[in-house]
């Protein structure tokens, strides 16, 4: 899509030796635009762009021609090679800069002009490619104020509010949340690894920067995140409520999914399946899962990373300190060699006020003993592993079968109830198949479930508004039923 004729040269702007200038006037106009403090009532004229432009152009180029990091030789190179780039002349003056700058923005496709019909003037906004672009830009050096994993909580909320308001709306909230959900994780697990990139550039110095301000990040969001806002922690709800929105009453089920196809048409050509709603609901739990079981544990591996890291570094820093205070001994005797006389006993004089209050405690020498051959062998001997009795394997194997016993195959349980409705030929309800057996009974428990992870469009499943009550346990009554192909 950027190398259609009107985005032809769309990252040219981004490739030439004044890129850094171009990134600091698109930073500049996307606050001035659409960032927090922008101003909607008035649009962005010529007059004013250059004006927003003139001193961002004029700090952006002192920073490069004078940075601190580069050698006069350096900066006079630098000078050079920006004057050769053909994105601003050579010679130009910060003002013919800007107006470079701005005629390089429109004619690559960042920005565009429009009528302004309050003040008969052209005004200049951003194209939606750059819009996009420039955000980013703008994302980098900004942190975010939102509170994190405000995602998991959200979309735990919107698919409540969806269950109970029968709207589409809520569960569009919801697939936005959720998709919001690894990328707040992720923001945590490259935060992880930039401290880490930077305590090995910065090893030969104590971070200690770098370390508070995890700590008082770590207070602030990471310890809510892993305690009371943990995605683990919402995640069995976030499941249960996808479980009943799949068991929805046929005519809210309905209802749900024609204003989804209605108001939500991107989500109609990304589906796989007859239903947008089912897929919406699984794409969802899939998300969430995913982040339960990649990132999340990404995050707590990238956080213990760093933790070792820094305190091996902070340990080394301290034993370094340390033993700085145990070379002062060698360096008052030879300081104390070099003089002699009157200065020497002075020196000494000073040393013995200082060190007259330290206590020395010396170890009895006859408390050493060393270890025959006989003990050393001894103690590196490994003790003989423990053998297992009848009575542990026995236990073992009984454990195994009560949990087979109670494990059911979801494809044995729909190849049971396809065989049931074949022989029947009509919807069975929940309530009405047996339950003489512990397999019965689990069987019923289990059917819906398996019947939706099925994924058989012939069969379907409608939760009827009756209940179903029995002397093993009492829930929602459900209706089965397998439709015939139709040629």
């Amino acid at each position: 899509m950027f190398f259609e004729p009107d985005r032809l040269n769309f990252f040219r702007p981004l490739a030439g030796k004044h890129r850094g200038v171009v990134v600091a006037c698109v930073r500049a106009l996307y606050e001035r635009l659409h960032g927090p403090s922008a101003d909607y009532g008035q649009n962005l004229t010529r007059d004013g762009l250059r004006d927003l432009l003139l001193p961002v152009v004029q700090q952006a180029l002192q920073r490069v021609l004078q940075d601190p990091r580069q050698t006069p030789q350096q900066q006079d190179e630098a000078a050079a090679g920006l004057a050769d780039d053909d994105l601003i002349p050579a010679g130009a003056d910060d003002q013919q800069s800007s107006s470079a700058l701005l005629r390089t923005l429109l004619r690559d496709g960042w920005l565009e002009t429009f009528g302004d019909r309050a003040g008969l003037v052209t005004a200049y906004r951003f194209t939606r490619a750059g819009k996009l672009f420039a955000e980013a830009f703008w994302a980098i050096d900004r942190r975010s104020a939102r509170t994190r994993q405000r995602n998991v909580r959200s979309c735990r909320n919107a698919l409540n509010a969806a269950l109970r308001n029968v709207d589409a709306y809520d569960l569009i909230d919801a697939y936005d949340y959720a998709e919001k959900v690894i990328s707040d994780l992720s923001e945590g697990v490259d935060y992880f690894q930039e401290l880490v990139r930077r305590l090995m550039l910065e090893a030969s110095q104590t971070p200690w920067d770098g370390f508070m301000e995890f700590l008082d990040r770590f207070e602030k969001e990471f310890k809510k995140q892993l305690t009371a806002d943990s995605i683990e922690r919402h995640r069995q709800a976030i499941r249960d409520l996808i479980a009943r929105l799949h068991s929805l009453e046929h005519d809210k089920a309905r209802a749900l999914e024609d204003q989804l196809n209605d108001i939500a048409r991107w989500a109609s050509q990304e589906r796989q399946g007859p239903s947008t709603l089912d897929w919406m609901l699984d794409r969802i739990e899939e998300m969430v899962e995913a982040a339960c079981t990649t990132k999340h544990p990404e995050l707590i591996k990238a956080m213990s990373v760093y933790m070792q890291r820094a305190a091996s570094i902070v340990q080394q820093a301290l034993m370094l300190r340390g033993g700085h205070t145990r070379q002062a001994y060698s360096v008052a005797i030879s300081k104390t060699a070099r003089l002699s006389g009157v200065a020497q006993d002075a020196l000494l004089e000073r040393l013995g006020a200082a060190i007259a209050p330290a206590e020395i405690r010396l170890l009895d020498p006859a408390s050493f003993k060393l270890r025959s051959a006989s003990q050393r062998r001894k103690a590196l001997t490994v003790t003989a592993q423990p053998k297992v009795t009848r009575d542990a394997r026995l236990a073992a194997a009984m454990y195994r079968a009560e949990a087979d016993a109670f494990a059911l195959s979801n494809d044995d349980i729909v190849h049971r109830i396809r065989a049931e409705l074949r022989l029947r030929d009509r919807p069975i309800r929940l309530s009405t198949l047996p339950v003489a057996t512990t397999t019965d009974v689990l069987n019923n428990m289990q059917i819906v479930e398996a019947v939706r992870g099925a994924r058989d469009e012939r069969l379907t499943v409608q939760k009827l508004p009756s209940k179903l009550w029995n002397e093993f346990y009492a829930g929602d009554d459900y209706q089965i039923e397998m439709k015939h192909d139709t040629d």
